[in-house]
């Protein structure tokens, strides 16, 4: 294993001991987010199908394990070390709210007038601030403020998924501007708006993860059938909304032949009844594509970088276009058969009014309204903008059930 990380990326915000030697600072670091209170709400969370819907499908929690354990494996297999991959997989959602992304979309509506939100510039504020773990002392910066779970440099580096502030015509963004300052101790050194190796190699886990796992819980659940893959004209409805969605610069003929060539695969299904041979199938299924989708990336990189170990910035990750069209093609089903099935719609429009009175209530309400941990940001904050950010900094906290019971509490009647 190479040591591409030094003194540099080992350094935390705020000096630590190290309490024992036998842990690596990269392996306290993946202790820290895994006890965190953070990612236990995942548990609560949407994932694509609504959270407490049924026991089989993913939520934010088990996705975020998935992306950790498929990102760990081949980060290691590049050279990276695996516990900053890891910790990079399970904390890469931690900043999205209640509803997945329809709530994530619903909060920047109403958090416009302090900057916006965004899940992945959530995630690093609750890094650095929220969770609760370290405290600066009044001599070092920020003076006697909450430093998050005091990650290293390197680990927090591999949760920039987007390394920049919000840009003009551009929904993802990785930092609010309230934590720039952090945010320039985590990049100091880092190339302008490129992402380290790790951070690459978690994205990737993170489409792997979404694109299979999805699909299995669709499938599962009854919202496709793989006889309605079978069909060309369904086919090209979903290769329509990949590109659409995902990838516009994509060619839909290349998208439904991708998933064409899928479903010739020795290892696809023909069908699914539910039965434990059944499920066993779709078990395979999911094993065979993980392993594809990472065995090409890993290949494509070792190809053009060749075999040495890689880390930070020593390599970016290449996946081959084709690879890339196959994943879209499986969102692209999860997308057209669960996000946008019948009735969604109105489900999604009640999630985002729910979220957006919510907002509203406890800015009425003040600080007595909110957790207790948010009160003095509350109390502290220097104008109304400042205000409405913890605000949200509570709504995006909140699991999809405690979100509804808040609501009924404040806003009933």
């Amino acid at each position: 294993m190479t040591d591409a990380y030094g003194e540099h990326g080992r350094a935390r915000i705020v000096e630590e001991p190290p309490k024992s030697t036998a842990r690596t600072a990269f392996a306290r670091d993946r202790g820290r987010v895994l006890h965190s209170a953070a990612l236990r709400r995942l548990a609560g969370k949407t994932q694509v199908v609504v959270a407490g819907e049924s026991d089989f499908p993913r939520t934010r929690l088990t996705h975020s394990l998935e992306v950790a354990q498929i990102g760990r494996e081949l980060g290691e297999l590049l050279g990276c070390d695996p516990d900053v991959v890891e910790v990079a997989g399970l904390a890469h959602d931690l900043g999205h709210p209640p509803f997945g992304h329809n709530g994530e979309d619903a909060l920047d509506v109403v958090a416009r007038p302090c900057g916006g939100f965004e899940g992945n510039a959530q995630t690093l504020r609750v890094l650095t601030r929220l969770e609760a773990k370290a405290f600066a002392s009044d001599d070092v910066q920020p003076a006697g403020r909450s430093v998050g779970l005091n990650l290293t440099r390197a680990s927090l580096d591999a949760c920039a998924k987007y390394p920049w502030r919000r840009r003009e015509g551009e929904r993802k963004f990785g930092v609010y501007d309230d934590d720039a300052a952090v945010f320039g101790w985590v990049r100091e050194g880092a190339p302008e708006q490129r992402r380290c190796l790790e951070a690459q190699v978690m994205d990737w886990a993170d489409d792997v993860a979404y694109s299979v796992h999805d699909v299995e819980d669709a499938l599962h659940a009854g919202h496709v059938t793989l006889r309605t893959l079978r069909d060309r004209v369904e086919r090209e409805e979903v290769a329509a909304l990949a590109v659409r969605w995902y990838w516009p610069d994509a060619d839909p003929a290349a998208v439904e032949l991708a998933l064409t060539d899928l479903q010739t695969q020795p290892w696809w299904p023909t069908d699914f009844d539910g039965s434990r041979r059944g499920l066993a199938g779709l078990k395979n299924l999911t094993s065979q594509l993980v392993g594809r989708f990472c065995t090409s990336a890993e290949e494509a990189t070792r190809a053009h970088h060749g075999d040495r170990p890689l880390a930070r910035y020593d390599a970016d990750l290449v996946v081959p276009e084709r690879t890339r069209l196959e994943v879209v093609a499986l969102k692209a089903v999860a997308a057209l058969y669960v996000m946008e099935r019948e009735g969604a719609g109105d489900l999604y429009e009640r999630q985002q009014q729910l979220l957006q009175e919510l907002v509203h209530a406890l800015l009425l309400r003040g600080p007595a309204a909110l957790s207790a941990e948010l009160r003095p940001d509350f109390a502290a904050a220097s104008d109304d903008a400042a205000r409405l950010r913890v605000v949200v900094d509570q709504v995006a906290s909140l699991t999809d059930a405690s979100a509804v019971a808040l609501h009924r509490r404040l806003c009933a009647g």
